[in-house]
């Protein structure tokens, strides 16, 4: 299913634009600089797909898109910085929340911590915002390929044990690289295993 061509469906800046819930969906988010576009393309194998920037907080819209008409990624905007007015980031944040609170098709969110960093104060919030909806999420690290020997095990584990005791997080956690594709083909078996969709 990953090795075919992927499609934009389209960007929604209403919660009334959002297409029809006739296909699972699985949601990516994660801070503006994260690398959630890069991660998209990786795991489709198409490096324009889902577009990547160098100014972070551009996905200002609920980005669809298609794998071989049974599934949906889907790009939430980013949060913790935008080159945006105060209420336009607000506006556009709260369109990820209402996707995330009223979405019957949405598997799993994999929210995105670079992995350099591990999770900051900034994250706790989306991580609330998760638990509320009662989504199951999986955390995944990114930009692995920038660690030390040894450093994404340790990373892994303080992650795990950071959100240990909230409710909706599923207890992996995965280590990606979209620049070498390390984690890759795992991460696209753990959404193929959340949405039951035949590969």
């Amino acid at each position: 299913m990953f090795a075919r061509p992927a499609t934009f469906v389209l960007g929604c800046a209403k919660i009334e634009q959002l297409p029809d819930p006739d296909l699972p969906e699985v949601a990516f988010a994660g801070r503006s600089n994260v690398g959630k576009s890069s991660l998209i393309n990786a795991l489709v194998g198409m490096k324009g797909l889902a577009r990547a920037s160098n100014e972070p907080g551009r996905t200002r819209e609920v980005n669809f898109f298609e794998l071989d008409g049974k599934l949906r990624l889907v790009d939430l905007p980013g949060y913790g910085w935008a080159r945006a007015s105060r209420g336009e980031v607000k506006l556009f944040q709260n369109l990820g929340r209402d996707y995330l609170r009223g979405r019957v098709t949405l598997k799993r969110v994999y929210l995105l911590i670079d992995s350099r960093h591990g999770l900051k104060a900034v994250d706790t919030e989306a991580l609330d915002a998760l638990d509320l909806a009662a989504v199951s999420y999986q955390i995944v690290l990114t930009q692995a390929d920038t660690l030390k020997k040894g450093e994404g095990e340790r990373m892994i584990e303080a992650t795990l044990k950071a959100v240990s005791r909230r409710p909706a997080a599923y207890p992996e956690v995965a280590l990606t690289s979209s620049e070498t594709g390390l984690g890759m083909p795992g991460l696209r078996l753990a959404i193929v295993s959340a949405t039951g969709v035949e590969p």
